[in-house]
C-alpha cells in the first residue's frame, strides 16, 4: 500500500553535514498496524511528514497503492500527539471539520457524525467543549475527526504519549477494536515497547541516524489478543531484547 524508494531528506535549516534519512526503503502492506519505535530526534515523526508532503525528499520517491503524488495531504490520515482540537467548537462541531474541508453539506455531515459519536464513546457529549473532556475523550475526538477523513492509510504520532497509565492502557484497547472494525491500515509512532508490542502485526526500529533502514521485529501473537498475553516468556524476551537494543541506540 505504501512505499518508501531509496528516500533521502535533510533539514536544510540544520548544519547538518549528512541527511537524516539515507536511501531508505519501506513498505507498509494494506490492512497492517505497525509501530515505528526509536529514540527521540532519531527521525520518526519526519517519516510522517515526508508521508504527508510536509516536507518533500531530496532524492527517492514514495508510492501510495503503486502511484506517486506530489503530496499525500488529503490522502492519509495524521493525528499528531496533541488533539489539536478547537477549544471554541464543540466535540460535534470539531469532529465536522474534515467533512465541512470536503464540501459536504453541514445537515448531511451532523448525521454521519452523530452516528459516529455513540461508537466512539463520545454520546452525550455533542455539545461540550473539549476543556469539558477528559484526555482519553479529547483523544477519541481526534481519533474521529482522523477517521472522517476518509483515508485508508492512517498515521498516529505518539496518539497517548501525554496519558495516565490506566487511560492509555484503554486507549490502546479501543484503538484496536476500532482498527479490527473498520480495516484500516495505522503506522504508529511510540516510545513504549510494552505499548508497540500491544498493538502491532511489525515493529520497525529506527537504526540510529541517518536511517538508512529500519530493522524489522515480528510480533508473536496471534489477533484477538489481550493485555495479558505480553506476560507469555517469549514476549517478556522480546521486550527485553527490544529495551536492550533501544538502549544501546540512546548511548551510542
Amino acid at each position: 500500500m505504501l512505499q518508501f524508494r531509496n528516500i533521502s531528506f535533510q533539514y536544510k535549516h540544520n548544519d547538518r553535514t549528512s541527511p537524516l534519512i539515507k536511501s531508505l526503503d519501506m513498505n507498509v502492506h494494506k490492512g497492517e498496524l505497525i509501530s515505528i519505535l526509536g529514540p527521540s530526534g532519531s527521525g520518526k515523526s519526519t517519516l510522517f511528514r515526508l508521508i504527508t508532503g510536509l516536507e518533500q525528499p531530496d532524492a527517492g520517491e514514495i508510492r501510495l497503492d503503486g502511484r506517486v503524488f506530489k503530496s499525500l495531504l488529503g490522502r492519509v490520515g495524521y493525528m499528531p500527539q496533541q488533539d489539536l482540537l478547537m477549544p471554541w467548537r464543540t466535540v460535534l462541531d470539531n469532529a465536522l471539520l474534515p467533512l465541512e474541508l470536503k464540501g459536504i453539506k453541514k445537515e448531511e455531515a451532523r448525521k454521519e457524525v452523530l452516528k459516529l459519536l455513540e461508537e466512539f464513546g463520545l454520546s452525550g457529549f455533542e455539545y461540550h467543549f473539549p476543556s469539558d473532556l477528559s484526555g482519553g475523550m479529547r483523544q477519541r475526538v481526534s481519533f474521529l475527526r482522523t477517521i472522517l477523513s476518509g483515508a485508508d492509510l492512517l498515521l498516529l504520532d505518539e496518539p497517548f504519549s501525554a496519558l495516565d497509565a490506566i487511560t492509555r492502557l484503554s486507549m490502546q484497547e479501543w484503538l484496536l477494536l476500532q482498527w479490527e472494525k473498520r480495516k484500516k491500515t495505522i503506522l504508529f509512532i511510540t516510545h513504549d515497547v510494552n505499548e508497540a508490542l500491544f498493538l502491532s502485526d511489525r515493529i520497525l526500529i529506527v537504526n540510529g541516524t541517518p536511517v538508512h533502514n529500519l530493522e524489522e521485529v515480528q510480533v508473536p501473537l496471534g489477533r484477538p489478543r489481550t493485555i495479558q498475553d505480553l506476560n507469555h516468556p517469549a514476549l517478556i524476551q522480546l521486550k527485553d531484547d527490544l529495551l536492550h537494543q533501544l538502549r544501546m541506540k540512546v548511548s551510542r
